[in-house]
Parts: C-alpha cells; structure tokens; sequence
C-alpha cells in the first residue's frame, strides 16, 4: 500500500487507524449490550486485515478496559500495530509526576514495555500545561515512549506545550482532535494549518460523527443515545443535504457514505481514528484506504459542511 502518513519518530503507516473508545465504555456506547469482547477481537483482526497499522486508545476508556482489549489481541495476532494511549488528567492528579504511574499501568494493562505514542487527553487543570509537557518530555528521554502528543488542545496551547518538548529537543507528534464533515472548527482556527506547517499530524477523532455520517441514521432516525442524537443538533439545517452528497458519491464510487467521509478526512491531511464494534464495521472503515475522491467531489462536500460547527 503505497500512501502513507508520517508521524514523527514513527514508522510511516496507511492514513487510518482506529479509535477504541468503544471497547469497553457503557455508558455512552453500551459495551455489553449488542456487542462483546468477542465483537471487538473480530475487529482488530478485521482492521489489521484491512491495511490498518494504528489503534487508538486510553486509560479512560472502559477505566481500563479497552487497553487490557488492546494489550491481549496484539499478544495473539500479527502484524504489530502502532498503539497510541492517553493520560486522563483526573482533578486529584495534583502532580506531573502521575503521569509516569499513569504511564506505566497503561503499559501493563497493554502488554508493552514501550508505548509507541502517548498524549495529554485534556489540557485541563489543576496542573498546569507546561508541567504536563515536562513529563510527557521526560516519558520520552526514559523510553518509556516513541512520540508524544496531546489531544483536545488549541492553537494557543498546542504551542504552549511545543515550547516546553522544543527546550529538551522532543518532537510534538500529534494533537488528536475532533474533525468531519460536521465538525471543522480546526480550519476555522487555523490549527489545521499551523499543525500541517509544523509537520505535526492532526488525528480526527469521531470522524464518522458518532454515526451520523455512515448513512444509517438520519434527522428522523438519530443515533440511539440522548448524547450521540443530540451531539449536531445546531447542525441540522445541514445535514440531510451532506448525507444525500454522501450517498451520492458513495454510489458513483462503488464504495459507502462512511468511507467517502472519512476519505474526505484523508484528502484534508489528517489521520481519522474511526471507531468499530465489531468486524463489519472494521472492514467498511478499511475501505477507505482504497478510493479516492475527484476535486469536485471534495469541493461539494466542503460547501455543504461549510459553516459553524458545535463548541
């Protein structure tokens, strides 16, 4: 597979991973209810089938849970994947230095001793950022990771955080942030654009919108869950337009809405880290990896998702 993305001090991969908060989270997902740990091995399996190279995951997710997933499937099936996780800045850390405990139960859960890429979840305080970073440098000069990063960070503080990793000569890999086509508040901000000028790669969390863009759901059929429903409510007036694109390009490409959306988060430069509850979905993520979408059909579907976006 020829197209690749870099990520710095990593080895290039296909432009897609996958994203874990599923396997393992009731309450917003409903882990157990329609879909096992089971559903979710035939997943991995499934994506790695498909040219995948990068699971996404964290010590939130599940409380644990989906890591121990990510930690016994990488034990049993090959090729090894990249695996990314997140430090949860929980109001009692009080510390940077618990970001090294946090660290190193992230590992055990996943069976490594060196995590490829690890990130700041939220720039939230007590701590501050600056004093994150300082450990997310020192994480990375004990190898006890590759590459270091953050998620949920502005311009102004991804920079803040660039700075501190810039002064002990650590690369800033990767802000994972939310991106799609009903959500491009980092155009909107300029971070895309400063972040792609800088060489630091923007992972797109949710890009398939928790649902709303994979063609199965509709203003008269949202996403089950009061959340996942109501998430793009401010974006309505938009949506059955953007998702009548998706289903028409999809056709003229033999492929689905999903893949053209997260083919749309592809061609912008960015790595989406779709979710899958089980094998199905895995396989439809992966399809991705093999379209591509015309100059008119990128620019139609930037019209359409143009605009104001939720937060």
């Amino acid at each position: 597979m020829s197209e690749q993305i870099q990520i710095k001090g990593l080895p290039a991969i296909p432009p897609l991973g996958i994203g874990t908060w599923q396997w393992g989270d009731r309450l917003v997902w409903g882990y157990g209810n329609g879909y096992q740990a089971g559903d979710t091995e035939a997943a991995y399996r499934a994506a790695l089938q498909g040219g995948v190279r990068l699971f996404d995951t964290a010590e939130f997710y599940g409380f644990g849970l989906s890591e121990r997933l990510i930690g016994r499937y990488r034990q049993a099936y090959e090729p090894k994947p990249l695996v990314v996780s997140k430090l949860f800045p929980y109001p009692w850390r009080f510390s940077r230095k618990t970001l090294f405990a946090a660290l190193k139960k992230s590992l055990q859960r996943l069976q490594m001793q060196q995590l490829d890429l690890y990130l700041l979840h939220w720039p939230w305080k007590p701590v501050p950022l600056e004093q994150w970073a300082l450990s997310l440098a020192e994480a990375y000069e004990q190898g006890l990771t590759r590459a270091v990063g953050v998620s949920n960070h502005n311009l102004q503080q991804l920079e803040r955080v660039a700075k501190v990793l810039d002064q002990h000569r650590v690369p800033l890999a990767v802000n994972q942030v939310e991106y799609h086509l009903l959500e491009r508040k980092p155009e909107r901000t300029g971070l895309l654009r400063a972040m792609q000028a800088e060489g630091i790669v923007l992972m797109a969390y949710s890009p398939l919108a928790m649902g709303w863009l994979t063609g199965k759901y509709g203003l008269d059929n949202p996403p089950p869950g009061r959340y996942r429903a109501q998430r793009y409510v401010t974006r309505k007036a938009q949506i059955p337009a953007l998702l009548q694109a998706l289903n028409e390009i999809a056709e003229s490409l033999g492929a689905t809405p999903a893949q053209v959306a997260l083919r749309w988060c592809i061609q912008k430069g960015t790595l989406p880290i779709p979710g899958a509850k089980n094998a199905c979905q895995a396989e439809g993520n992966a399809g991705a990896l093999r379209i591509c979408l015309s100059e008119a059909q990128m620019a139609r579907l930037d019209a359409l998702s143009g605009g104001e976006g939720p937060g």
